[in-house]
């Protein structure tokens, strides 16, 4: 089984947005493959709608943690679950960079998620400086553990992923090795093992994944499958990932 998240980012408008899933949904894919699609929040309904007959799944981008309120511009998770989503991708390093997503509001941001039904893709990820300077694994942990405390027990009895992304390797061109990749999805399994027992929680690597990388990045034993930016706004890149 891989799993295949896409992850639209800003970007797609109104009229290619049928286009595209329809490109993706067409696409023959092995019963035990699971795909995702995380459009703009304004897309949802719609991605929702023409996926309804596939196996293709949706999820949204980010959510706040407040179920209602005085939050111009905010969708909250309950909302997102009505609308007919799956996922919720949580703690992404541009929501963390760019917005302020600290710690403790990733942390709630998980439980809002669990709380309406949704699975969150929980994202981790080193700078290059982090990574340079040997501390990435500390970085890593910290990230982990921060996003689930408290919830363990839920998360126990949850469906969610992991998705490892390098910073630095997110829309730069750059992409870890198969080798490096390999060596943190199995430390973040362990660390997630110790947490969660035996629990078999799939991991995800992003980061500049394209048709000519993504074959032998499958092929490690710690890479689940994929968190999918720039190259998920083609059908035809997407789909040959897919193929890889």
């Amino acid at each position: 089984m891989a799993i295949y998240a896409a992850n639209w980012k800003m970007n797609i408008l109104p009229s290619q947005v049928q286009e595209l899933v329809t490109g993706i949904v067409d696409h023959k894919l092995s019963d035990s493959d699971q795909v995702i699609l995380c459009p703009p929040s304004v897309y949802l309904q719609e991605a929702v709608n023409l996926t309804s007959q596939s196996q293709v799944v949706i999820g949204a981008q980010n959510t706040y943690f407040e179920v209602s309120g005085a939050y111009t511009g905010e969708i909250s998770a309950k909302m997102v679950a009505e609308l007919g989503a799956t996922y919720v991708i949580v703690g992404h390093s541009e929501r963390r960079q760019l917005f302020g997503d600290n710690d403790q509001i990733i942390n709630k941001k998980v439980l809002a998620t669990l709380e309406a039904s949704l699975s969150p893709i929980i994202c981790i990820g080193e700078t290059l400086e982090q990574r340079e300077s040997g501390d990435f694994y500390t970085v890593l942990e910290s990230q982990i553990v921060s996003a689930v405390s408290g919830h363990e027990t839920v998360l126990s009895a949850a469906d969610f992923l992991i998705a490892y992304e390098p910073v630095w390797a997110i829309g730069t061109g750059k992409v870890a090795s198969p080798e490096q990749a390999q060596d943190v999805h199995a430390f973040i399994r362990s660390r997630l093992e110790s947490i969660f027992n035996e629990k078999k929680i799939s991991i995800l690597y992003g980061g500049s994944v394209k048709p000519s990388n993504a074959g032998e990045l499958l092929l490690q034993q710690d890479i689940d499958g994929f968190l999918v930016g720039g190259a998920s706004l083609s059908v035809a890149d997407f789909t040959a990932i897919m193929s890889a």
